[in-house]
Parts: structure tokens; sequence; C-alpha cells
């Protein structure tokens, strides 16, 4: 029982990274200079990894300097660089219903990369949760682009890599460590990029500076700290159907900053999300006996 406990606070406190990772829609609506989205992922990236890499002053050793790029470029660069893509030619709730089956790419990407058994209740649990975020967000007009379509696929497909990937190759160090070698790595592969494609970002105001604040301190460093961690003691199944909070909060705050209320589609949407996330939970807990440790690789 006291196994069961740490294993409900260690979902716990994985699910308020994405719940967190909710405010980034309207923090980048809000507070940041639009048409920048690549040299703000940098900038949300690089700042707080290289603040994290001075605090542990541990770098990569061997292989990891290899890993540390790849699972960089899955979690951040490619990942954030879809993302956007996806949100510039797809209406927001198509581009969040498209994101939302990342869950079930990581069931069947447990089961190639990691041996994991796939559990039936675990995908009904996945597509309950894709049907809630769809009613939470999708419009009747909402507009479909092949290539947006394409790159919240693609997006979607990196971060279950990412999250694959992190659970096989925990390194023996700290979350802190783990956290910071993949922000700058990722940030540093932005940094070509962001300079070839975008045009330089004016001079940011005192809003703008509190923005990236946010999205770098707090939506970056604090939220995948705590996401890595959750990564080591949890299942990647259970920790990617966590991600289905996200959705809910950014509406809930959209919402709430233009003073209205929810529609009763919306309203479903959101117990549909709960329930799948709970639900996923549930399928995904380990029995009373306890959690096997998690060895780090080689």
């Amino acid at each position: 029982m006291k196994r069961n406990s740490t294993y409900v606070a260690d979902v716990l406190t994985t699910a308020s990274a994405p719940a967190i990772w909710g405010s980034t829609y309207f923090v980048t609506t809000a507070y940041l200079p639009h048409g920048y989205p690549l040299t703000i992922a940098l900038l949300r990236a690089l700042p707080a990894g290289l603040l994290l890499l001075a605090i542990v002053r541990k770098l990569p050793q061997g292989i990891w300097w290899f890993r540390a790029f790849v699972l960089g470029a899955l979690n951040f660069s490619f990942f954030w660089a879809m993302l956007f893509v996806s949100a510039y030619r797809l209406p927001g709730g198509v581009a969040a219903t498209v994101g939302a089956v990342q869950p079930l790419i990581v069931i069947m990407l447990s089961r190639l990369v990691l041996g994991r058994a796939i559990r039936p209740l675990a995908v009904v649990a996945g597509v309950i949760g894709i049907a809630g975020v769809a009613l939470l967000v999708l419009t009747p007009s909402a507009a479909l682009d092949p290539v947006g379509i394409a790159a919240g696929l693609a997006g979607a497909a990196s971060m279950a890599c990412g999250t694959v990937l992190t659970r096989r190759w925990t390194p023996d160090v700290s979350s802190l460590a783990f956290t910071a070698w993949q922000l700058t790595a990722g940030g540093l592969l932005l940094v070509p990029v962001a300079l070839l494609v975008e045009p330089a970002l004016p001079m940011p105001t005192m809003t703008n500076l509190l923005g990236l604040a946010w999205l770098g301190l707090i939506g970056a460093a604090l939220t995948y700290i705590l996401w890595f961690r959750g990564l080591a003691r949890i299942e990647p199944s259970a920790a990617a159907s966590l991600g289905f909070l996200s959705p809910v909060v950014a509406t809930l705050i959209g919402w709430q900053a233009l003073g209205q209320s929810l529609t009763p589609a919306q309203r479903c949407g959101v117990a549909m999300v709960l329930a799948s996330v709970w639900f996923g939970q549930r399928v995904m807990m380990p029995p009373a006996s306890g959690v096997r440790p998690i060895r780090p690789s080689a």
C-alpha cells in the first residue's frame, strides 16, 4: 500500500508538468512577439539548459553526448518545430486533436522498444482522451491542411519517441542534470535553424521578458525536471496519458481570460479527458507488491 501511495505521488508530481504546459499558448500569444516561433523555442530551451548546467556542473560522458543530442532533438528541437508548424497551419483545435494521438504512439513504441505488453484498456483510455480533446477544442468550421496535419503527427511521434527513449536511456545522474543536458542540446540544435529561417527578434519589452522567463524557467526547466523524473518512475504509457491535461488547462485559461463559459460539448470533453487520465493511470498502476527499481542503462 505504501509503495502504491508513492506511485500515486509520482503520478501527481509528473502530471504537474503537462498541466503547466497548458499555459504555453496563452503566455505565447499574450506576452511574446508574434512570428518568431523557432527563436522563441530557442530562447525557451537554451538559457534554461545553460542555467541548469551551471547549477549541476556536470557534463555528459562518452555515449551520453550522442544520446543527449538525440533526446534533445526529439523532446525539444524537432518536436517544438513541428508543433509550431502545425499550430500555424491548422486551427488550434485541429492541432491539439492531432497531437493527442501521442499516448497511442507511446503504447506502440513501448511494445517495440521496451518490450512492454500492449494493454487494451490503455488503448481504450487513449481513444477516450482523443475524443475528449476533440470535443473540447474542435469547432464545426475547423479546416484541414495536409502539411499541418503531417507536422502535427510528426511532432507527436517525435515526443513519443523521446518519451520512450528517455525511459530506456536513464543515466545514473539526477533529473536536474539529465534535463540540463537535453535542454542545452535541444537549444543548440535550434540555433542555426532559427538564424537561417527567421528574422532577428526585435528588442524585447519587459512583458516579453516576463513571458520568456515563465516559458524558460517554469515551462521548461522546472516542468521537464519533473517530467523526466516521472519517466524514470512510472510507465511511459502512463506518463504520456497525462499529456491530455495540457489542452484542458489551455482551454480553461483561455476561457477564463475571455470571461466566457464552456459549452456543454466542452464540459463533456473535459469530463472525458479527466476520465481518460484517471482510467489510464489505474490501468498502468503496478500491483501492491511494489514497483521494480529501474536500473539505468549503460
